[in-house]
């Protein structure tokens, strides 16, 4: 499973994330907020992902910079966690909500919850429907 994190990987197309932000839902897990929506429409071979900091939490560039790298590290050593999973694909969001900077490894613990609770969210709907 590679660990790399490509750019066809990443969340830039405006029509998607302005569709993440009306249709999909949203896991919280202190200081990250995680909204996600299932790609259905467009051609895509795989998850597409984004990071936010707010600017109203964090007013330098450095610290918003800074939150986004490390819960884009934290993402890439745990997307397997989805990968392998699903064949769906989905549109990720990450949002720092927090007001505070916080260590890498509590960035990472709460991004692997995230995705754990998702997986549990979304397997127990799949076979909902199945």
């Amino acid at each position: 499973m590679s660990e790399k994190f490509p750019s066809s990987e990443k969340l830039k197309s405006k029509i998607l994330i302005d569709a993440l932000f009306t249709e999909g839902k949203s896991i919280k897990n202190f200081p990250i907020k995680l909204v996600y929506l299932p790609i259905k429409d467009l051609p895509v071979t795989s998850f597409k992902t984004g990071f936010s900091v707010p600017k109203r939490n964090f007013k330098h560039a450095v610290d918003r910079n800074l939150l986004k790298r490390l819960m884009r590290e934290a993402f890439r050593k745990n997307k397997y966690l989805v990968e392998s999973n699903f064949q769906d694909k989905y549109a990720f969001m990450f949002i720092y909500t927090g007001r505070k900077k916080i260590a890498y490894s509590e960035i990472t613990t709460c991004i692997k919850k995230l995705l754990e609770t998702f997986i549990e969210r979304h397997s127990t709907h799949e076979n909902f429907h199945t």
